[in-house]
């Protein structure tokens, strides 16, 4: 794969036939200044100039129905392929504006009414220019595409807000972190607690400001499995080798939890030929003991914590704590960024599935080493719990 294959990710620099592009161009909306259409909602922030940032709306111009699969969860609901997800993107309007992110104005007015709605909201959109056949692809949140500056939005209906959620940010004395794990309580999705995050209705009235999305992305699952572990650390540990596999998109992960003290460690494998690398597979590792992690997982970054939540979830509902080793290996499959959520579900699908047990850690490596390309000699170089597990009386005293 050419090198500027993985620096483009779909701009077209090369001026040349791409297949990325394809999938788009294909389900490209017409090109329109004036339309209605239903936001599921989905809204993105971005980070570039920050703090005087883009913001705004994806609409889709025609097909209404889209809305209802805009999040990995419906992905991995529906079991959509890359080329499924790439379409219904392709069909998406993104009316943007610039603003401040503490600025108030009318359109951000609108775009909080929406982030407030559990439902799709029919929107009426007013375009200055019309949209630009575009897509921008990132590792943490889902592609954007059709790019066009924002006149104006006005909503067709109300929104459909939860008791719950219009009394946490309606309520100004309240920490976002607090809003966010009361919210987390009462079933709402966390796609809609990183949209309340980043369009700014969370937190205390002095310090509410939009968050760009990416950051409210990791923000909201870092938030979510601290809630989880402050309780997973008393919980008793399990009793035997478990191992858990599942997939999706060309996302293939393997989570073998040890008898052991809580500390948790993820190594992700690119493999040659993805659309990041290139023809090298790359390896990455981070890891977090008993008492946690200070820094951010500069390393994996966003994947990190998307696979930590659905990890403290399983553990919360056992619980039980545990010494887990998560391996996620991306293959050519996934050949175009879906944005982070693709990991969550794909860790959701793993702990929901049958595990295997096991008598020692050998016949589980050897278990795995049937269903990952990667050798499991070469992760047990890079992991610092598989290379230590068994050697001293336990993790937790390092």
């Amino acid at each position: 794969m050419d090198s500027l294959c993985i620096k483009c990710k779909g701009k077209n620099l090369c001026g040349k036939h791409c297949h990325i592009l394809d999938r788009f161009i294909d389900n490209a909306p017409k090109p329109k200044l004036h339309f209605s259409g239903k936001s599921a909602p989905e809204l993105f922030v971005g980070r570039i100039g920050y703090p005087y940032i883009n913001s705004g709306i994806l609409t889709p111009s025609e097909n209404d129905n889209i809305s209802n699969f805009a999040t990995a969860e419906e992905w991995s609901a529906n079991n959509f392929s890359v080329a499924n997800v790439l379409r219904l993107r392709g069909q998406l309007i993104y009316g943007k504006s610039k603003t401040n992110i503490k600025s108030d104005n009318r359109l951000k007015q609108v775009t909080q009414e929406l982030a407030l709605s559990s439902k799709p909201v029919s929107t009426e959109i007013f375009l200055k220019k019309k949209p630009t056949m575009q897509i921008t692809q990132d590792s943490v949140f889902r592609p954007m595409t059709n790019p066009a500056p924002l006149k104006k939005a006005i909503l067709e209906e109300n929104p459909k807000v939860s008791k719950k959620v219009d009394y946490l940010t309606s309520d100004y004395d309240v920490k976002a972190t607090t809003a966010l794990k009361e919210l987390y309580k009462t079933n709402i999705k966390v796609d809609h607690l990183q949209k309340l995050l980043s369009i700014g209705l969370l937190g205390t009235k002095i310090k509410r400001r939009m968050v760009p999305t990416r950051w409210s992305i990791t923000a909201t699952d870092d938030t979510i499995s601290k809630q989880h572990l402050e309780k997973i650390r008393y919980f008793p540990e399990i009793n035997q080798i478990t191992l858990f596999s599942g997939n999706f998109l060309g996302n293939y992960i393997e989570a073998l939890l040890l008898p052991g003290r809580l500390s948790f460690e993820a190594i992700e494998a690119w493999k040659a030929g993805n659309f990041y690398v290139g023809d090298t597979t790359q390896v990455a590792q981070d890891y977090e003991g008993f008492f946690g992690r200070k820094k951010y997982a500069s390393n994996i970054t966003g994947g990190y914590y998307a696979m930590r939540l659905p990890t403290t979830e399983y553990l919360t509902k056992i619980k039980r704590q545990a010494t887990i080793f998560i391996f996620r290996e991306i293959r050519k499959e996934y050949y175009a960024p879906l944005g982070v959520g693709v990991v969550r579900e794909t860790a959701r699908r793993t702990f929901n599935s049958n595990p295997k047990h096991f008598d020692t850690i050998d016949e589980a490596f050897k278990d795995m080493q049937t269903r990952i390309e990667i050798s499991m000699d070469e992760i047990k170089e890079k992991s610092w719990i598989l290379e230590n597990y068994g050697k001293q009386k336990s993790i937790f005293d390092f």
